[in-house]
């Protein structure tokens, strides 16, 4: 090789390019060619240029430069690109491009993906569910209700076996409503409370500190189980 284009070579930096993104691009609504037009983008911001010179980019991938612009604007419309406006050291302001957006997606993606191998793993299906909550009311679970359960499980992403608990306690207070059951679960989310575990672990240190109040001689006895705890007291206040 010519020793003027070995040091070419040597000089050029390198684009770091995540692998978690060549390996989900497509799951994150990216085309091929809005792949490499992102790289593209990167390579030019690695090396410093806040915002690229379009029309170099235009040149590389053999596009005009008015097609350029319209690809920077479908992926700032797919949320994976963004353009800052910063002040710079001069007092001037300048754009600049970030690709936080691109990142943040990417580790929702991860969540996502970790939360339903939990799923998976758990043994509790979205199946399991239905049968236990029309075991539990007695009837079967009207459209509506199966389409809350739905949305418990795929939007909200609260864990199946956290769900059971809340129809635990809400059976247990013979309440068989799911808007009832819905409240015990945003009562938890506000405790931070996101399993089987947590729950029992915040019903015990209830029952601790409500026994410390109680007369050391008193116990109290039902034949019938009871709620562990009244998880809506605060709307009840």
């Amino acid at each position: 090789m010519n020793e003027a284009l070995m040091k070419k070579w040597l000089k050029s930096k390198n684009v770091s390019i995540s692998t978690l993104l060549l390996e989900n691009y497509k799951k994150i609504g990216l085309t091929n060619d809005q792949l490499v037009f992102l790289i593209q983008l990167k390579s030019f911001v690695d090396q410093g240029e806040g915002f690229p010179d379009v029309s170099l980019i235009a040149e590389r991938m053999e596009l005009t430069r008015e097609a350029a612009f319209k690809e920077i604007h479908n992926l700032i419309n797919k949320s994976v690109l963004s353009i800052d406006t910063k002040t710079g050291q001069d007092g001037k302001s300048q754009d600049e491009l970030s690709f936080d957006l691109l990142w943040e997606k990417l580790i929702l993606l991860m969540k996502q993906d970790q939360e339903r191998q939990a799923q998976e793993t758990s043994g509790l299906t979205s199946k399991d569910l239905y049968n236990l909550f029309e075991q539990e009311f007695g009837r079967p679970l009207s459209p509506i209700e199966i389409q809350t359960l739905n949305m418990w499980i795929d939007e909200d992403h609260y864990d199946p076996e956290l769900i059971q608990m809340a129809l635990r306690e809400a059976v247990l207070s013979q309440v068989y409503s799911l808007k009832y059951i819905d409240r015990i679960l945003l009562s938890w989310e506000k405790k931070n409370i996101k399993n089987k575990d947590q729950v029992l672990k915040e019903s015990q240190n209830h029952r601790n500190n409500q026994n410390k109040t109680n007369d050391s001689g008193q116990e109290q006895a039902s034949s019938k189980p009871v709620p562990m705890y009244d998880w809506l007291k605060e709307y009840k206040d």
